[in-house]
């Protein structure tokens, strides 16, 4: 495959009213209407290389053309970056966006809060990635060692996956019931923000748990050691990252939901089988300055699966269930996710 790659325009950031009084609105809208399907698609992705299928559904507009071959003509698509599963939340539920994407566990507490009315579900995995805590503390030889002057950034305390993670990773350290040991050192900061702290070394965060390509660049910093690695915590490939919208939507839009599915299927296979092509778009896309070697390697890792398959997804659905972090638990992965998927060996 020889395809051109071209710089796109950088997406801007994204503002929201307030989920608390919108969301209801959105909570007593009707379900289903008879009017046509949607022309404006609303997407959210955040950073890394774990939304690489959603760069090149938008680089090689995927979506628009499988729209098309359904009979929907110059379907627009809105993409949006944002920080965090927390933020991606609040957006879906006030309405302002149509799909949106993030670590498994703050899907899991959307899914587990909207059952019986909004039913918020799962479309697909976007991948299974390995997730690190990667610390610049000399001192800091494992979990064990972390104290008051460790300060640890990920997306969003106490939600995201890396936060859930590593209350797993507390629970298999300290003991049953110990799982929020480590939330008193845990700081919410977006990824390029924690790793440009914890490289820099004069900053109070000693600790970052991330994702690719960031946590790779830090382990490559002298003095940096691997505390965590989520593939261990969970004993072995787990999803990392997924896409989930509402009941309403996928009822109201067959074509376009479908589309989007095919779509992000496409996506997949490029990576997968071209490797190169998706290494191009991921540097033209997220506009950063790495090495295209470096990225192939990333993407291209026995560790990296980039499948809609969900892996591992229901271990955090028990390990928040016992919590107390949702109150619900489901009997299979099937129970998160819409059923086109559900021929899927998902776990």
């Amino acid at each position: 495959m020889n395809r051109a790659i071209q710089p796109r325009r950088a997406v801007t950031a994204f503002t929201f009213l307030s989920a608390a009084v919108t969301g209801l609105l959105f909570l007593m809208a009707p379900t289903t209407s008879a009017r046509a399907e949607v022309s404006e698609v609303r997407i959210a992705q955040q950073f890394g290389i774990g939304y690489l299928p959603f760069h090149v559904m938008k680089h090689e507009r995927l979506f628009e053309k499988e729209a098309a071959r359904q009979g929907i003509d110059n379907l627009k698509v809105s993409w949006t970056n944002l920080a965090g599963g927390a933020a991606a939340n609040e957006a879906l539920l006030s309405g302002s966006l149509d799909f949106v994407s993030g670590g498994v566990a703050p899907f899991v507490t959307l899914w587990a809060k909207t059952r019986g009315n909004l039913n918020v579900r799962g479309v697909a995995a976007l991948d299974a990635m390995p997730i690190y805590l990667v610390t610049n503390n000399p001192r800091v030889t494992s979990l064990k060692d972390l104290s008051d002057k460790d300060k640890i950034g990920l997306p969003a305390v106490k939600v995201s996956i890396q936060a859930v993670t590593l209350q797993m990773a507390a629970e298999q350290a300290f003991g049953e019931g110990k799982h929020d040991a480590l939330d008193q050192w845990t700081v919410t900061l977006r990824h390029p923000d924690a790793y440009a702290a914890l490289v820099s070394g004069k900053s109070e965060i000693t600790g970052h748990f991330g994702g690719s390509p960031y946590q790779e660049q830090e382990l490559a910093q002298p003095g940096t050691r691997l505390l965590v690695n989520s593939y261990d915590v969970l004993g072995g490939p787990a999803t990392f990252n997924l896409v989930w919208t509402t009941q309403a939507f996928r009822e109201a839009n067959p074509k376009v939901y479908s589309a989007f599915l095919t779509a992000l299927h496409q996506a997949e296979t490029l990576i997968n089988e071209h490797p190169d092509d998706a290494v191009g778009i991921y540097l033209a896309e997220d506009d950063l300055k790495l090495d295209p070697a470096f990225v192939r390697k990333l993407i291209t890792s026995p560790e990296t699966k980039f499948t809609t398959t969900p892996l591992n997804v229901t271990k955090y659905v028990s390990f928040m269930s016992k919590t107390g972090a949702i109150k619900t638990s489901a009997q299979s992965w099937k129970d998160l996710f819409f059923p086109e998927i559900h021929g899927e060996p998902g776990s």
